[in-house]
């Protein structure tokens, strides 16, 4: 039901594909410790759940994680490493939802895209990312080794 994709027991990313199907209850798979927490939910109907607040509770954020829904169309992420060298893609399609935890990735769209990003805030624009000049290259050279 989940897709997990690692690299030297790290965890890049956690793909739910949106033909998945999904337990009865609540089920997360990210641990507690994650800034952003990945859970499907599926209830019978007329099931409630009991109208709630959620504390204010102070939280310490290390490394941004986002989640993207795909509506539509069809995405290749690219993962990468820490110290930005090529690891593996994959391609999302519409009803797939990715949680990106950590390590780097980029983005290329194969039928074009409508997706929701959820991410923490505030996006502080001259500190938030680091952009990685040349990966681009590298990767459409490993992903063509890969292939041969």
């Amino acid at each position: 039901m989940i897709e997990e994709v690692t690299d030297r027991n790290e965890l890049l990313a956690l793909i739910v594909r949106g033909t998945a199907p999904f337990p009865p209850g609540v089920s997360f798979f990210t641990p507690p410790e994650f800034s952003q927490q990945l859970g499907v939910i599926r209830q019978p109907t007329g099931h409630t759940i009991e109208p709630h607040l959620h504390n204010a509770v102070l939280r310490e954020v290390k490394v941004t994680q986002e989640a993207l829904i795909l509506r539509r169309g069809r995405l290749r992420v690219d993962f990468y490493r820490t110290d930005r060298s090529y690891v593996e893609s994959r391609v999302l399609e519409a009803g797939d939802v990715i949680l990106l935890c950590s390590g780097g990735h980029g983005f290329e769209v194969l039928e074009e895209v409508e997706m929701v990003e959820v991410k923490q805030g505030p996006y502080i624009a001259d500190r938030d990312k680091v952009r990685f000049e040349g990966a681009v290259e590298e990767a459409l050279t490993t992903r063509g080794r890969d292939r041969s």
